[in-house]
Parts: structure tokens; C-alpha cells; sequence
């Protein structure tokens, strides 16, 4: 367990390569672009997605599974939700059973609606049946490495591979608390992107605070619904991984799908917001997941309902609004 290889060389997989490489004797993070590992390995530095920071010297970068790897105890995945299966399954020939493997990743596979750690399960099955675990919370990336204190959860039906993780990870700006609610966080941690979305788009439209927590609240609400529908716990998505991150995601200036919305309310199309953006913002894929989901599992979700036809069928986000308060009138 003393050394740990990191998967995603973004924002946020950099982040935990700083924050968690005093902990570990060599951490490698994999890099998808040749010339991006080839910059930060020299510079020590990922100038193109957390510029400023100071990576450490026991962090080797590389664009080579094998080399990233080799003689890992455990594997942390932060890579984009659309990617992960087809990593997963690329590194078949450079992973074991012996191995960890911990999601960081916050998102759905629009194709089969799985979780994250279904999917890096589903990928590796094959071969052998993979210990996974989840790492969520309230968490911006450039915070973590700047090591300012945070609080995270780890998830897993494995109570011994949650707790082994706490210690491996936990440090005095970092604190871990463990879950066996693997569903609840998930779940908690794909949607609450979503709902930060039209937390945005309401502040792009001009509207004040009380339309920020009224939707932000009633999005828990529909979050916390989907979740204990599919076998989550209600009291998970009170915590950490669901109100925490969620309040965090909706509100903080530095969230990515906040500022998506942000630009939607202001009347930018989203192709062009997208275009202009160095990193993914997890909630327009999951979006679309998100309904799917909803809707096989016979879920009212009516604020994912009009965040899909805002991103995908071009609705005016002051319509949807609209259409939000004219609901018909019910009970909280």
C-alpha cells in the first residue's frame, strides 16, 4: 500500500497527487497526453490544469499504463466518466486482483447508467473481481493542494478496504470519514452536479438567494429520492457526499458546472460554452443519465427534467424556471 498510482492528470487527479504524496513513498499519475506528462515531469508543475502548485518530488509522471502501474498497492481514478470504461479495459495486462482501486470520479455512464465503481468493476471483471472503493466530499481541487482542510468520504461495501483507505489517505489537512453506502454516495456525487447547473443558470439570470435555496434544496430533495429508491441511505445524502458537496458545487465560484450555468442564464449557447472550458464539467453528461435513471426507476425529478431541456433541447433557462414554480401545488 505505499506506493499509489493515480489515473487522470487533470485538476483534480493533480490535487490528490499533492495531497497525498507525503503520505506514500512513490506516487506515479498517469497523464493521456504524451507532451503534458513529458511538462510536468520536467517542471514539476501541471501548468495547463492546476498552475501555481508545486508538485512533489516522490511524483513521477508518465502516459505509459505500465510504467504509472507498476508495483502499485492502490489505484485512484480520476478520470472524466465518459473515459472510464475504456481506460479500465486498456489496462487489463498491468492490474491485479492484489491491487485497490478507489473512484474519484463524480458521474454516470450514459450508456448502461452505471456508477463509476460498477463501471471500473464491470471493466476489470473479466480478469478478476477488483476491491473498489469511492472518494467523495466537498472539494475543490485547487484548495486541496493549496492544503487547505477538507473532509471526504470513503465508500465501500468492503468495510476493511474503506478503513485501509482512511488511514492510507487521511492526513492533517485531508480528513476521511468511511461509508459502506457506496449507492448513496455515488448517486449524491453524480447529481449534485446537475443541480449545481441550475444553481447557476439562477444566478445568471440575475435572481438572488432565495431562488438559489429554494432550488437547491428541493434538488436534494429529488437527489435524495433517486438515491433511496436504488438503495442508498437517506442519511448519507445529508452529509459529506450530499449536502456537503452539493452546497459546495452549487454555490462556490469555483465550480465548473456552476459556471455553466452561470453562462447559460446569461444567454450563451452551450456548445460555445463548452468550447471555451479546459476541463469537463460532469454534469451535462450526467444529465443525461440522470433522467434515464430517474425514469427507470420510476422517480419524479422535475428540476433534472427541466435541466435536460435546457441543455438538450434548447428550452430558455427563464422558461423552465417558470415552468419549475408552476408545478401543480403539493406537500414538502
Amino acid at each position: 500500500m505505499n506506493r499509489l498510482a493515480i489515473l487522470g492528470a487533470g485538476s483534480w487527479g493533480t490535487a490528490l497527487a499533492i495531497v497525498l504524496a507525503p503520505k506514500f513513498e512513490a506516487v506515479r499519475l498517469w497523464a493521456r497526453d504524451p507532451a503534458l506528462a513529458a511538462r510536468i515531469e520536467q517542471t514539476h508543475e501541471n501548468s495547463r490544469y492546476l498552475p501555481g502548485f508545486q508538485i512533489p518530488d516522490n511524483v513521477l509522471c508518465s502516459s505509459v499504463p505500465a510504467d504509472v502501474l507498476q508495483r502499485a498497492g492502490i489505484v485512484l481514478s480520476a478520470v472524466p466518466s465518459d473515459h472510464t470504461r475504456a481506460l479500465f479495459e486498456r489496462l487489463h495486462p498491468h492490474v491485479s486482483g492484489a491491487m485497490s482501486f478507489v473512484s474519484a470520479t463524480k458521474g454516470l455512464e450514459n450508456r448502461t447508467l452505471m456508477r463509476m465503481s460498477e463501471v471500473i468493476a464491470d471493466s476489470l471483471r473479466p480478469q478478476f473481481m477488483p476491491r473498489v472503493a469511492v472518494l467523495s466530499g466537498p472539494t475543490f481541487a485547487k484548495e486541496v493542494a493549496a492544503g487547505e482542510p477538507a473532509a471526504v468520504v470513503i465508500a465501500s461495501e468492503d468495510a476493511a478496504l474503506a478503513a485501509a483507505v482512511q488511514s492510507a489517505f487521511s492526513s492533517p489537512t485531508f480528513r476521511l470519514y468511511t461509508s459502506g453506502d457506496v449507492v448513496g454516495v455515488e448517486i449524491a456525487a453524480a447529481l449534485k452536479n446537475v443541480i449545481a447547473i441550475g444553481a447557476g443558470i439562477c444566478k445568471g439570470l440575475g435572481l438572488g438567494s432565495n431562488s438559489v435555496a429554494a432550488l437547491v434544496t428541493r434538488g436534494l430533495a429529488e437527489l435524495t429520492r433517486l438515491a433511496v429508491a436504488l438503495g442508498g441511505k437517506p442519511r448519507t445524502l445529508a452529509g459529506l457526499a450530499g449536502l456537503g458537496d452539493l452546497v459546495l458545487t452549487a454555490t462556490g465560484d469555483l465550480s465548473r458546472n456552476r459556471f455553466v450555468g452561470v453562462q447559460l442564464g446569461a444567454g450563451k449557447p452551450l456548445p460555445e460554452i463548452l468550447a471555451a472550458m479546459t476541463q469537463v464539467a460532469e454534469g451535462v453528461s450526467t444529465c443525461l443519465a440522470a433522467r434515464d435513471l430517474a425514469r427507470r426507476a420510476g422517480i419524479e425529478m422535475p428540476i433534472v427534467e427541466k435541466m435536460h431541456e435546457i441543455l438538450y433541447k434548447k428550452k430558455p433557462a427563464a422558461t423552465a424556471i417558470r415552468e419549475l414554480m408552476e408545478r401543480p401545488l403539493t406537500s414538502e
